[in-house]
Protein backbone atom coordinates (compact mmCIF):
# COMPACT_ATOMS: atom_id res chain seq x y z
CA UNK A 1 0.00 0.00 0.00
CA UNK A 2 1.70 3.62 -0.89
CA UNK A 3 1.66 5.84 1.56
CA UNK A 4 2.06 9.23 -0.41
CA UNK A 5 4.26 11.05 -2.51
CA UNK A 6 6.47 12.17 0.42
CA UNK A 7 7.47 9.32 2.54
CA UNK A 8 4.55 8.34 4.42
CA UNK A 9 3.75 12.07 4.50
CA UNK A 10 0.87 14.11 3.18
CA UNK A 11 -0.57 12.86 -0.07
CA UNK A 12 -0.47 14.97 -3.07
CA UNK A 13 -3.99 15.05 -3.87
CA UNK A 14 -4.63 16.51 -0.14
CA UNK A 15 -2.02 18.64 -0.34
CA UNK A 16 -3.91 19.90 -3.00
CA UNK A 17 -7.00 20.23 -1.47
CA UNK A 18 -4.94 22.49 1.07
CA UNK A 19 -3.64 24.64 -1.24
CA UNK A 20 -6.84 25.06 -3.11
CA UNK A 21 -8.94 25.75 0.54
CA UNK A 22 -6.15 28.21 1.09
CA UNK A 23 -6.75 30.31 -1.59
CA UNK A 24 -10.33 30.29 -1.89
CA UNK A 25 -10.05 31.45 2.10
CA UNK A 26 -7.37 34.42 1.02
CA UNK A 27 -9.74 35.27 -1.93
CA UNK A 28 -12.73 35.32 0.39
CA UNK A 29 -11.31 37.56 3.12
CA UNK A 30 -10.03 39.56 0.61
CA UNK A 31 -13.43 40.51 -1.01
CA UNK A 32 -15.21 40.94 2.47
CA UNK A 33 -11.99 43.56 3.40
CA UNK A 34 -13.24 45.17 0.22
CA UNK A 35 -16.69 45.31 1.20
CA UNK A 36 -16.07 46.81 4.44
CA UNK A 37 -13.14 49.24 3.49
CA UNK A 38 -14.13 50.63 -0.08
CA UNK A 39 -11.26 52.30 -2.07
CA UNK A 40 -11.84 56.16 -1.85
CA UNK A 41 -11.08 55.96 -5.95
CA UNK A 42 -15.08 53.89 -5.68
CA UNK A 43 -16.71 56.93 -3.63
CA UNK A 44 -15.29 59.80 -5.12
CA UNK A 45 -18.57 61.52 -4.95
CA UNK A 46 -18.22 62.20 -0.46
CA UNK A 47 -15.25 63.85 -0.87
CA UNK A 48 -14.69 65.82 2.17
CA UNK A 49 -14.43 69.50 1.29
CA UNK A 50 -11.03 71.74 2.40
CA UNK A 51 -10.71 73.53 5.43
CA UNK A 52 -11.46 77.10 3.31
CA UNK A 53 -14.60 75.96 2.20
CA UNK A 54 -15.76 74.81 5.81
CA UNK A 55 -14.70 78.28 7.51
CA UNK A 56 -16.69 79.96 4.57
CA UNK A 57 -19.58 78.06 5.03
CA UNK A 58 -19.18 78.42 8.82
CA UNK A 59 -18.59 82.01 8.45
CA UNK A 60 -15.56 81.62 10.86
CA UNK A 61 -14.49 84.61 10.46
CA UNK A 62 -17.60 86.90 11.46
CA UNK A 63 -16.84 84.69 15.04
CA UNK A 64 -16.21 86.62 17.94
CA UNK A 65 -12.73 86.42 18.92
CA UNK A 66 -11.85 85.09 22.57
CA UNK A 67 -9.02 85.08 25.07
CA UNK A 68 -8.13 81.83 26.56
CA UNK A 69 -5.67 81.46 29.19
CA UNK A 70 -3.43 78.68 28.66
CA UNK A 71 -2.90 76.22 31.39
CA UNK A 72 -1.16 73.39 29.84
CA UNK A 73 2.39 74.21 32.18
CA UNK A 74 0.67 75.07 35.30
CA UNK A 75 2.83 73.96 38.45
CA UNK A 76 1.90 74.55 42.24
CA UNK A 77 4.56 77.24 43.56
CA UNK A 78 3.75 75.53 47.52
CA UNK A 79 5.96 72.55 48.10
CA UNK A 80 5.10 69.88 50.02
CA UNK A 81 6.56 69.30 53.79
CA UNK A 82 9.36 67.18 54.11
CA UNK A 83 8.87 63.83 55.96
Amino acid sequence: MSRGAFGGGISMKRLMISALAAAALLAATTATAMLYFPSPELSAGTAMPSLHELHIAAAANKLPSEDVEDMSLVYSTVTAPAK
